[in-house]
């Protein structure tokens, strides 16, 4: 029976593979065991990613990360890919490498592997999808690249990230709210909670109604669902009445202009799918209401 692989793996499920490391086949090579080993490879023949899904990188959180890199050095090698010789492209730790460069290094460790361009996104995608400082909307958008790029279905992608359907649906429904709504969610001003109940408002403009009643009244998730659940049944009750009303034939638009005459008042006249409706007489005065009563005693 075929093992069915372990979720959680990420971007290591994708490393784990000698035929695409050169840095562990050089070993192999030599009749060493080490698998995964780290070259030292030069900053200056190194560029950055295409691919990179991530597209903000906090200048005071790279200084820091220079800083410990002056005092402590790199902990966890990046991952290059070969482009050429002696060229290599960034395939997952960015941010490293950057940091690397403001603190000066000369050389950054490194494993360096064989990857064409898709492979190279997925990795990219996969390793960023896996950073807890990624907001809900990066992470929705590198979902939808790795489904589109990459051809993933959500079951495979599922087994790439170590995530449920269910989350990476969730995850990919976020990008169907308006991009006000959106903008909330990376700044910070609306949780995953949030996010979720309003998701569950079809209407655009109940959404964004919900969304800045949460800003204004700094509302709590549970009370959201509260209100999510509320605008969610008054838009499929109108939905609902609206559908049930029908257009005028031309039978019942004589009906209605002969009513109309005859009262001198504008008849509203409306029928239902189900061969029912109602004849509306307004009135203005109480002479009005008073010739209508005798019209209809007629």
């Amino acid at each position: 029976m075929t093992k069915k692989p372990a979720l959680g793996k990420g971007l290591s499920a994708l490393l784990e593979n000698e035929t695409t490391d050169i840095t562990s086949q050089a070993q192999a090579q030599q009749h060493q065991p080490t698998v995964g080993s780290i070259a030292e490879v030069e900053i200056a023949k190194i560029e950055a990613n295409p691919f990179q899904p991530r597209t903000k990188f906090e200048v005071e959180e790279l200084n820091n990360l220079a800083q410990s890199i002056r005092e402590l050095g790199i902990i966890q090698p990046i991952t290059l890919r070969k482009m050429g010789y002696d060229s290599y492209q960034i395939i997952s730790g960015e941010r490293r490498f950057r940091a690397s460069q403001l603190a000066g290094l000369v050389k950054i460790p490194a494993y360096v592997r064989v990857a064409n361009d898709q492979g190279m996104l997925e990795m990219a995608l996969v390793e960023n999808i896996q950073r807890s400082e990624l907001d809900a909307i990066e992470i929705g958008i590198s979902y939808q690249r790795l489904i589109d790029e990459c051809k993933l279905t959500q079951e495979e992608l599922s087994q790439r990230v170590g995530k449920n359907r269910s989350t990476i649906a969730n995850y990919l429904r976020l990008l169907k709210l308006p991009a006000e709504i959106q903008e909330g969610i990376r700044a910070n001003r609306l949780s995953m909670g949030h996010a979720r109940a309003i998701i569950n408002i079809e209407d655009p403009n109940a959404q964004l109604e919900l969304f800045q009643q949460i800003i204004a009244d700094t509302l709590s998730v549970r009370k959201t669902e509260e209100l999510a659940k509320e605008k969610k049944s008054a838009t499929v009750t109108k939905s609902s009445n609206s559908s049930k009303k029908l257009p005028l034939s031309l039978i019942d638009k004589k009906i209605k202009a002969n009513l109309s005459e005859r009262l001198k008042v504008e008849v509203k006249f409306q029928r239902s799918t189900e061969n029912k409706g109602k004849i509306v007489i307004p009135f203005e005065s109480e002479d009005e209401l008073q010739a209508i009563v005798e019209f209809l005693d007629k």
